[in-house]
């Protein structure tokens, strides 16, 4: 995470640069260190790609480091699997929350009314989400036809 914190504020930090005048020491320095951090990214990149082809001909040959990999590996499993979790009960909470809101929201005059209230407290018009009185589908607040069977709902 802090490398692509970091290789994000390299990328950004180039972007300006290139707004910035060059013969300036301080931009001059600014972008040797980009350089730098760019070549050094590149060199691990390539050792971890050594270590990668060696240890898929030489299995065995490194057997603590192997133990820590599978270990890491494991833990890299699980931390992804909780991301998962945490971005799912995310997702579910935006929704609860934009549920509520449109329950709250008049759909006659857009006025946000308290939760738990039947009618806007603006202009009386029905609050929620109801269902059609012919083939039972949900409707949107203020529907007066059903998309479904086309009956007339009643005001």
């Amino acid at each position: 995470m802090a490398n692509d914190l970091f290789g994000g504020l390299n990328v950004l930090m180039k972007g300006l640069s290139g707004f910035m005048p060059q013969d300036d020491p301080e931009v001059k320095v600014m972008n040797a260190q980009s350089d730098l951090s760019d070549l050094r990214k590149q060199e691990t990149e390539l050792y971890a790609e050594i270590g990668r082809q060696l240890l898929s001909k030489n299995s065995g040959q490194f057997p603590e480091l192997e133990t820590k990999l599978k270990l890491v590996q494991a833990n890299l499993t699980e931390a992804q699997s909780k991301l998962e979790a945490a971005q799912a009960e995310k997702m579910q909470k935006e929704q609860a929350e934009q549920l509520t809101e449109e329950k709250c929201t008049c759909p006659e005059c857009g006025y946000r009314n308290l939760e738990n209230i039947k009618f806007c407290q603006e202009c009386g018009a029905k609050l929620g989400a109801s269902n059609c009185r012919q083939c039972g589908v949900a409707l949107a607040p203020g529907t007066r036809f059903c998309g479904e069977c086309g009956a007339r709902q009643e005001a």
